[in-house]
């Protein structure tokens, strides 16, 4: 019984995500508020429907009064959350509050078949991160000056990046130096830097207004990377160069700095792999190695992507079903290859439909970044959705073997401490940023109804005027 039980939530859950991906998509597409309203609502029941079902399983195979505890609780946290956010934040988006709660629940459906005790701490950080983000888009409304620090962003980013480098603070973690130790906590400072890296770009685009001005700004965002190579952290130096190029492209309109600038990334990558293949970057090479033929270094290098692969393959299209399948054999399965995890276990379908929900929280941050009129606001949206996704690109294309293996982890959804907790202050901040754009929205409207009342009443005005005085005419 408990097997059939199982094996219809397992498809069920799959039914349940291709409705949810499909609302997200029709949410933006559509204009009538009532109707969002109302898909806004039943895709919040979609979540919830496939986070209950999820535990279910687990909780029917594993017989564990834990798992059930540890639903409720996430439960009550998400629920509080949503209420809570947007009874303060009117102007906020509900679909990136709903994807935000998903993304967060699934993430808390795998740890826990993976590693309860991984999932508890990853709740409980996560869940002091939404209290701490919730203020922040208040702070963003009422902080008028926050596009003046650009100097202060950038200085204050390169120090903490180097803080890896203080014997005893920082050490070194799968062939990187990226990793701070702070008692029994482990943080990598890349994922806050990535933040005052993007206000930084922002700030100063804002104030460029010569050619010498974007070369000062780029050679500043260069000691950005330069920092993050030195870590052996190429991955992370990746993701701030395509940033940084997006940002002034968007900024700019010139074709010139997008085309010349991926060429230079590119030019500059095959250079540095060329010098430093054996010294500098070994441990990279190794990864390009892996790519190139994973089943040929499958006892070394290897390994990861031979066992990702092999998880992909065994779980098919609907998946072996939570806790059936093999997911703690793959390496770092609750981190850099959660995503190998879920589709072994939930499917590929449902991996598919995950992929199309991180696109569509993509696209929302980018709706948001073009609604808005202030430049510092725009080119700062617009830099967290190209964080947002080239990381969760460089995650699935390495655990699918499209590119090699970075070691970035896929927000909200992989474990890390400093991942989640950085990817919640984003997703607070263009909510902020949001909420500041809806509400000059609403004013402008308003002024303009004003304007054209007025316009009205001045109208209704002279045109007696006029008709008494030709009225006159005629009887004179």
């Amino acid at each position: 019984m408990i097997n059939i039980v199982c094996e219809i939530s397992k498809f069920l859950t799959i039914l349940f995500m291709v409705l949810y991906t499909v609302k997200c998509f029709s949410i933006m597409a559509s204009n009538d508020e009532e109707e969002r309203k109302r898909k806004l609502n039943i895709q919040i029941v979609y979540v919830f429907i496939i986070h209950f079902l999820s535990y279910l399983i687990m909780y029917l195979r594993l017989n564990s009064v834990k798992i059930l505890v540890f639903y409720g609780i996430q439960i009550f946290v998400a629920v509080f959350y949503m209420l809570v956010f947007h009874s303060v934040y009117k102007e906020s988006s509900r679909l990136l509050t709903n994807n935000t709660a998903f993304m967060l629940l699934i993430g808390y459906t795998m740890l826990t078949r993976l590693d309860m005790g991984l999932a508890v701490k990853q709740f409980i950080f996560a869940t002091v991160g939404l209290i701490i983000t919730a203020f922040l888009p208040y702070i963003l409304v009422k902080w008028k000056k926050i596009k003046d620090w650009g100097v202060f962003y950038g200085v204050m980013g390169i120090i903490l990046l180097l803080t890896v480098f203080i014997p005893g603070l920082g050490y070194e973690n799968f062939g990187s130096r990226n990793w701070i130790r702070i008692g029994s906590i482990t943080l990598q400072p890349m994922e806050f830097v990535k933040i005052l890296f993007v206000f930084f770009v922002a700030s100063m685009l804002v104030k460029a207004n010569t050619i010498k001005d974007l070369f000062v700004n780029a050679i500043i965002s260069a000691g950005f990377m330069l920092v993050l190579v030195l870590e052996k952290d190429l991955g992370a130096a990746i993701i701030f160069y395509i940033t940084y190029v997006f940002m002034v492209y968007l900024a700019t309109s010139r074709p010139i700095f997008l085309i010349g600038g991926v060429g230079l990334g590119v030019g500059a990558v095959a250079l540095a792999g060329f010098l430093f293949k054996d010294t500098l970057f070994a441990h990279v090479m190794t990864r390009v190695q892996a790519w190139q033929d994973p089943f040929a270094f499958i006892d070394t290098g290897g390994y990861q992507v031979s066992q990702s692969l092999f998880a992909l393959g065994t779980g098919g299209y609907l998946g072996s079903g939570l806790t059936k399948g093999k997911a703690h054999t793959i390496p770092v399965s609750n981190s850099d290859f959660i995503f190998s995890a879920i589709c072994e276990e939930m499917g590929v379908l449902f991996g598919l439909a995950l992929i199309l929900v991180i696109l569509s929280i993509f696209i929302s941050f980018i709706n948001i970044s073009l609604k808005c009129r202030n430049p510092f606001y725009k080119y700062s949206a617009f830099g967290f959705a190209t964080i947002f996704i080239f990381q969760s690109l460089l995650n699935l294309g390495g655990v699918t073997k499209f590119i090699p293996s970075t070691g970035v982890t896929l927000p909200l959804i992989s474990y890390g401490v400093s991942s989640v907790l950085s990817t919640l202050i984003i997703f607070a901040i263009i909510q902020g940023i949001c909420v500041i754009s809806n509400r000059e929205a609403i004013k402008n409207e308003r002024q303009k109804e004003r304007a054209k009342q007025q316009l009205a009443l001045e109208s209704g005005g002279r045109i007696p005027q006029k008709r008494a005085r030709k009225s006159k005419k005629q009887q004179n």
